[in-house]
């Protein structure tokens, strides 16, 4: 029998899934969109489904938000998991919500499960049945709906992002699991709150997590005589890890806010986001990467020891692995947090390459260019070169190394932090030699 004709009460369900709020009133969370006024509640409460897109973590309630949307319009409610689904299923789920509206007037809800998971084919087959009402669209996904949707069928649906659960309405979601006696666990097993709060929080907002590892517990318990504390601490020592989806939208975030607190010179924040990555199950190798990128683009010049830390902490960590690597990238990404900040070389190379996509092929001035043949040096290659060794201070006073399009352009213009501010003088000095070099040539 499929679970849908199971009664919620049937113990071959899934405690998570007999638990599953049939009414507003027992949702937890998600009070940003489902507080009085707000338009994701006012359209469960009239009854008036519109397609959408549920965006969050798991366990935060996107299908069941969906189910309640469904059953409060009175619609027939159909559920394809996008793994699974070709154009033909999808088809078929058309029809059925044809021929629902042309006998018996009756609206139908599509519900597809990680909706970020299909194609540009499968996306563009919705939009004429969601754009003429025949379907009403709930996507959920985990997934950035403005990298996984295409366009046009994200312009015609409405994006709700649902955060991960806190610890005090999980801890609601367990109190009711515990206490129900239809769908839930009875009252048959007492749980102490100490190990209740822990339970809340090492769901780490996922309340289909935490109700999974209470009837494991439970089962636990009865089949070996023990108590539910007792049980439920050994299956949460067999292995609780935080959220962390390896090249999803989490990980970006988390480089994201590594690479910010780095940048805004708060070590303690990013050994924070350090800790969390690695304890995701991050490679170490890819953050070592993305340190030395911090080096170059955040401090560069202010304090070029930044970049030789960075890299010698990369190859600390492929000569001895985890987890004494690790150690020496929280060095040199505390040294990077605290280090002078510059994006002065980062945005000069930027604006140079920008300057080398707008203006093509400029020419190569003849003065610089290789007078390695005699053909070149007739050709006046080299010719009116100065050698800058030969020169007062090491300086050709006045000399321009660029295409003549481009003189006089400046790409790097240092900070006065670090090491840069006294690179910023001599600069400034070399450029008043020039300047007189000038005046000297052209009273």
């Amino acid at each position: 029998m499929p679970d849908e004709l199971l009664s919620l009460a049937d113990p071959r369900r899934p405690l998570a899934d007999r638990l599953r709020p049939c009414r507003l009133e027992e949702f937890v969370g998600q009070s940003h969109l489902l507080a009085p006024g707000k338009p994701l509640r006012i359209a469960i409460e009239r009854g008036q489904p519109h397609s959408m897109v549920l965006w969050g973590p798991p366990g935060t309630g996107k299908t069941t938000l969906a189910e309640l949307l469904a059953s409060a319009s009175r619609a027939e409610f159909i559920r394809l998991p996008a793994v699974m689904t070709g154009v033909r299923e999808l088809r078929a789920a058309v029809e059925q919500a044809q021929n629902l509206w042309r006998e018996h007037r009756r609206r139908t809800v599509l519900f597809v499960d990680e909706v970020h998971r299909f194609n540009k084919v499968q996306q563009d087959a919705f939009l004429p049945y969601v754009e003429n009402g025949t379907l009403t669209l709930i996507g959920a996904t985990t997934e950035n709906p403005g990298f996984a949707l295409n366009n046009a069928l994200l312009s015609r649906l409405r994006v709700y992002v649902l955060h991960g659960l806190d610890a005090a309405a999980i801890d609601q979601m367990l109190e009711r699991a515990l206490r129900d006696l239809e769908r839930g666990l009875g009252g048959r097993w007492p749980l102490t709150s100490e190990i209740r709060n822990q339970l809340a929080q090492a769901a780490d907002g996922d309340a289909r997590r935490a109700l999974i590892w209470l009837e494991l517990a439970a089962e636990l318990a009865e089949a070996h005589e023990m108590s539910l504390d007792k049980a439920l601490a050994a299956v949460m020592n067999d292995g609780v890890g935080r959220r962390f989806d390896r090249k999803g939208d989490l990980f970006y975030d988390q480089i994201s806010a590594l690479h910010k607190a780095v940048r805004g010179s708060s070590p303690d924040a990013a050994l924070y986001w350090l800790a969390r990555m690695l304890d995701g199950g991050c490679d170490p190798l890819y953050i070592a990467r993305r340190v030395v990128r911090m080096a170059s683009e955040d401090i560069g010049n202010a304090d070029p020891r930044a970049l030789q830390l960075a890299l010698n902490a990369w190859e600390a960590q492929e000569r001895l692995g985890s987890p004494e690597g690790e150690l020496a990238i929280a060095q040199a990404i505390v040294y990077l947090a605290i280090a002078a900040k510059s994006n002065a070389v980062y945005t000069a190379f930027s604006a140079a390459r920008q300057d080398v996509e707008r203006h093509g092929t400029l020419e190569v001035p003849s003065h610089l260019r290789n007078a390695s043949t005699g053909l070149a040096r007739d050709l006046g290659h080299g010719e009116g070169y100065r050698y800058a060794h030969d020169e007062p201070n090491a300086y050709a006073a006045g000399e321009c190394y660029f295409p003549d399009l481009l003189k006089d352009t400046r790409y790097y213009k240092p900070t006065a932090n670090g090491l840069e501010g006294r690179i910023a003088e001599k600069l400034e000095r070399l450029r008043e030699w020039d300047q007189e070099s000038r005046q000297r040539r052209y009273p």
